[in-house]
């Protein structure tokens, strides 16, 4: 008898333990595979390459489930997939599970933290990514990755002095073109254009011509010449960076951005068009919107408009199945402005306001909007918030213009959009026709 139950609990036993090895079979997570590539980005030998090491990554995975090292390198192809192909959604969520699985077996492991924290910034969730990246620092104080993080999220949430010292640091650990990016950046936005578009400079000589990072990098020196009303050098910049990456979709969309300061509206349609049709980008749709109305198609323009509403939302589908995972209430405030719907805008500007209220360029979001809404006193409060550092941004000063106008500083406001028209004549057709009144007042 006692036997007879003995054999009867081993076999119930035993065929509970099968049930539930086949249950955690069937549950474990699998690993996040890669995506193929559309467009031209798709022939490149980059990408033949990329898609080859991804490949033997995933095959060392399924291997050995517990090999963290081919994790922590598929992670960081998936971040840089991310900034290729603009599929941050897919991406963004495959390298955080990769790295979510590395912190839960090795909860100090430095690389595997500095890069969670890339791309939780990356998702805009800036104040969750500086926690992750102190939690990293005094594991390797003396690596500069560490040190530009921890810029970039101070830098985002407003912490300017904070950004600069970790800008500092970061440089004297390594010069390169990632930390010569950041001083470059910094410059700018405390109004030092000269010294921004050195610093910048020395980013690309860092760099090796034709890689992702550096053409990226060469379009911000082209930026900075267009921020600056020098377009013949913003556009040689852009063709040599698609001499270097032929097809580079910010390129193409800079070559836009000069056809459309010349009033050469078709052309920069065709541009930002073909752009589009590389990598997912809102900014390029949004482009296409103010294109459109220039170039009286009004309807292309009302559904590309709606179209930027739908990518930057929540629980869009453009990027991933469950939602892009971004923070993207900025955006979408100068995207509900672009479709007249001032309450949209004036929500999402207060979310992001609340998230970052120190950070200057959502202290003139929120200023524009409530310039929109007509709270000239409130908006004349939040845009002296977004001038504290000094930047010389020409749109922040036509906006600081036009609303010091509204708020009765009048001879301020004149002063603000003369300066920013003779930094940058080629400023924005739209807000140049609403600021050029006031240049021509005594």
């Amino acid at each position: 008898m006692r036997k007879n139950l003995y054999v009867i609990l081993v076999s119930v036993t035993g065929t509970l333990l099968a049930c539930i090895l086949l249950f955690s079979k069937k549950t474990e997570a699998k690993i996040p595979s890669f995506k193929e590539r559309a467009g031209g980005v798709s022939l490149s030998a980059e990408w033949l390459n990329t898609k080859k090491a991804m490949q033997g990554l995933l095959a060392a995975i399924e291997q050995n489930p517990e090999n963290y090292k081919a994790m922590l390198q598929l992670s960081q192809a998936y971040i840089q997939e991310s900034r290729i192909t603009g599929n941050h959604g897919y991406y963004d969520k495959a390298a955080l599970e990769l790295l979510d699985k590395i912190l839960e077996a090795e909860p100090k492991n430095f690389d595997a933290l500095c890069f969670k924290a890339t791309v939780l910034l990356s998702q805009h969730h800036f104040s969750d990514g500086l926690v992750v990246a102190q939690k990293a620092l005094p594991i390797n104080p003396d690596n500069s990755f560490i040190y530009g993080i921890l810029c970039d999220a101070n830098l985002e949430l407003g912490k300017y002095d904070q950004a600069v010292k970790m800008a500092d640091k970061m440089v004297s650990v390594r010069p390169d073109i990632r930390s010569y990016s950041r001083v470059s950046y910094l410059r700018e936005i405390y109004g030092d254009m000269p010294g921004a578009k050195q610093a910048i400079k020395l980013a690309i000589a860092a760099g090796y011509p034709g890689l992702e990072q550096t053409e990226w990098t060469r379009c911000i020196l082209a930026h900075l010449y267009e921020n600056t009303g020098i377009l013949d050098s913003a556009e040689y910049q852009y063709k040599l960076a698609l001499a270097e990456r032929p097809d580079y979709a910010f390129a193409i969309a800079g070559l836009g951005r000069i056809a459309k300061a010349q009033g050469n509206y078709k052309d920069a349609i065709f541009y930002f068009e073909k752009a589009k049709k590389m990598i997912i980008e809102f900014s390029f749709s949004d482009e296409l919107t103010d294109l459109y109305r220039l170039n009286k198609q009004p309807t292309e323009a009302n559904t590309n408009a709606e179209e930027v509403i739908k990518m930057l939302g929540p629980n869009s589908d453009v990027e991933g199945e469950d939602g892009h995972g971004h923070y993207a209430d900025k955006e979408l405030a100068y995207a509900y402005l672009k479709t007249n719907d001032v309450e949209n805008a004036l929500k999402h500007a207060l979310l992001e306001y609340e998230r970052r209220p120190d950070n200057i360029d959502v202290s003139e979001t929120l200023a524009w909007v409530k310039y929109k809404k007509g709270e000239f006193a409130e908006a004349n409060k939040l845009i002296n918030a977004a001038l504290k550092t000094n930047s010389k941004n020409p749109v922040l000063l036509a906006h600081a213009g036009l609303i010091k106008i509204k708020a009765g500083e009048t001879e301020k406001g004149k002063a603000f959009i003369k300066t920013a028209m003779e930094t940058n004549p080629f400023m924005d057709i739209e807000l140049r026709n609403e600021a050029n009144p006031y240049l021509a007042l005594n």
